[in-house]
């Protein structure tokens, strides 16, 4: 499958649930002064989860452009460096607003990912949290029990508070959290080492794909946690990564969603990327991501300056030239030149980048 038909599946799998699909939100927050940037699928919804505002449907469906490259989520130096951090990343989500709760969104996880998807389920783990006696934040102990219909003990992985309870920023919505891994290594490497021993420890072959948040609290300014008149699933996958596992690549960057960048940095530098860890082959997948991240956000109103948002898209745009600079010896401009293929890539999801082609080179 191509990524869009990855991202597309997705999208009608959960409307043939009754969800509505929505489109993303702008990359750039003007009215949030919590974040800089939407850094995932949820900030749209905000206002629907605090109560704030009633949402125009109990479900919904999306693809969410996201950057996390400040404050609590901050990927910028790995980028480039390891095979599956990225700076601008679509967030395949879907969403309960007052409706269905844990049951329905890990059933329906599993069901697109082993049967839709045709994930190997011996390979797929899940975790669970443990709880916070500090907080006084219970164990998920309804999430175990569903897990426990569908994946054996030794799949299922107890987590604590910094990874398995999510929480947008230091205010806002959150709640405990059940991921679900996918182990990606050789059979020879699996049976060496069970993959329930390299959940959640960077290991860059057994990797989190899906999310599945439940809100149930807001954080106050003050530090506590003040329970929700109504809960609601927020859950997310990265569409980087679930290309990645269903090509059967080792690396999101040898995917469809990079390869025309990768290639079109090729002509235009003379060099042939390797794929390897070499400063030249970083340098390809340095380019590769940021291109995103600076045309996305340009496109959505902000522009590369020297303060808040702006500084950010600065700091990444000054990173691409250094590293093509440097490492792959283009001494002239050339990210303008991976635009075209972006724009073309994207046209029929985020048409933004084709309409302003000209403003963003």
């Amino acid at each position: 499958m191509t990524s869009a038909e990855i991202r597309n599946k997705f999208l009608t799998f959960f409307e043939g649930k009754g969800h509505h699909i929505v489109p993303s939100s702008p990359i750039v927050l003007k009215d949030d002064p919590t974040l800089l940037f939407t850094n995932a699928g949820m900030n749209q919804f905000k206002d629907y989860f605090l109560g704030n505002k009633p949402a125009p449907y109990k479900r919904v469906v999306d693809t969410q452009k996201c950057l996390r490259v400040s404050g609590k989520h901050n990927d910028l130096e790995e980028v480039g460096v390891d095979t599956y951090h990225h700076t601008m990343f679509e967030m395949l989500g879907n969403w309960s607003f007052g409706d269905y709760f844990k049951k329905e969104a890990i059933s329906w996880s599993w069901e697109l990912l082993t049967e839709e998807y045709g994930i190997d389920k011996d390979r797929l783990y899940a975790t669970v949290f443990e709880g916070d006696a500090k907080e006084n934040i219970p164990a998920s102990t309804i999430a175990l029990g569903i897990w426990k219909e569908l994946l054996p003990a030794d799949h299922i992985v107890f987590g604590n508070k910094k990874d398995n309870f999510w929480e947008m920023g230091d205010t806002g919505p959150c709640g405990p959290c059940s991921e679900i891994h996918v182990d990606c290594r050789s059979d020879e490497e699996r049976a060496a080492v069970p993959g329930q021993l390299l959940v959640n420890k960077d290991h860059p072959q057994v990797i989190e794909i899906w999310n599945n948040v439940f809100i149930q609290y807001n954080r106050l300014k003050d530090g506590t946690l003040q329970p929700l008149a109504a809960t609601h699933v927020d859950t997310g996958m990265g569409l980087e990564r679930l290309v990645r596992v269903l090509q059967g690549k080792s690396s999101n960057y040898d995917t469809d969603i990079f390869s025309g960048s990768i290639q079109t940095t090729e002509l235009i530098s003379g060099k042939k990327y390797t794929a390897g860890d070499s400063k030249p082959d970083v340098a390809f997948r340095v380019l590769a991501d940021h291109i995103r991240a600076i045309a996305f956000t340009i496109a959505d109103g902000q522009l590369p300056s020297n303060t808040g948002a702006g500084y950010v898209i600065r700091r990444i745009l000054r990173r691409a030239v250094r590293y093509y600079y440097t490492y792959l010896d283009v001494k002239e401009p050339m990210l303008h030149q991976l635009l075209p293929g972006l724009a073309e890539q994207f046209k029929e999801v985020f048409p933004e980048l084709q309409a302003q082609l000209g403003f963003i080179a």
